[in-house]
């Protein structure tokens, strides 16, 4: 049974498996919540969704769509109504149940409190800092976990997204 409706992305959203940004607006989709009649394995069968692409500006002409599971699409969704004060609190929830980041706050006597305030606070609408300007006011578990990603970055370039 296949179903066609529209999702509507307020921003800019990523679909796993697909190594492009997929721009905000309307994307038509095709879901098929059952196995076809034809389907070998119909136990093993799970919901799929076909996402109908926008075209790429290098080929305007050219139709693409892209297959994810159902709830690939539905996360994408959900991430995509959340607010920037509930990004903020999904990252900070991510961020304080890491081992690490509580070993580094441990050793920087940092606590949960203070993070949580520090996030609490909207972000500063001011141009970024330049790389040799004092960062001596940031907290050090947020430079130290800054630091981190950044070499986790660097080690992880050129490598595929999952």
């Amino acid at each position: 049974m296949l179903s066609r409706t529209t999702a509507t992305f307020s921003r800019a959203f990523i679909l796993p498996g697909f190594y492009e940004t997929l721009p905000a607006g309307e994307y038509d989709l095709e879901t098929e919540l059952a196995a076809p009649l034809d389907h070998l394995d119909p136990a093993g069968w799970k919901a799929s969704v076909r996402v109908h692409l926008h075209p790429c500006g290098t080929h305007p002409g050219l139709s693409r769509s892209l297959t994810v599971s159902l709830a690939d699409l539905e996360f994408a969704l959900m991430k995509d109504g959340l607010s920037d004060t509930d990004l903020r609190h999904a990252f900070l929830e991510g961020m304080l149940a890491d081992p690490l980041v509580r070993l580094l706050m441990q050793a920087d006597e940092v606590s949960e409190a203070e993070l949580r305030r520090f996030y609490a606070c909207p972000p500063p609408r001011e141009p970024r800092l330049a790389k040799t300007a004092d960062r001596s006011f940031v907290p050090k578990v947020v430079r130290a976990v800054a630091d981190r990603l950044a070499i986790q970055s660097a080690e992880n370039e050129g490598m595929p997204i999952r």
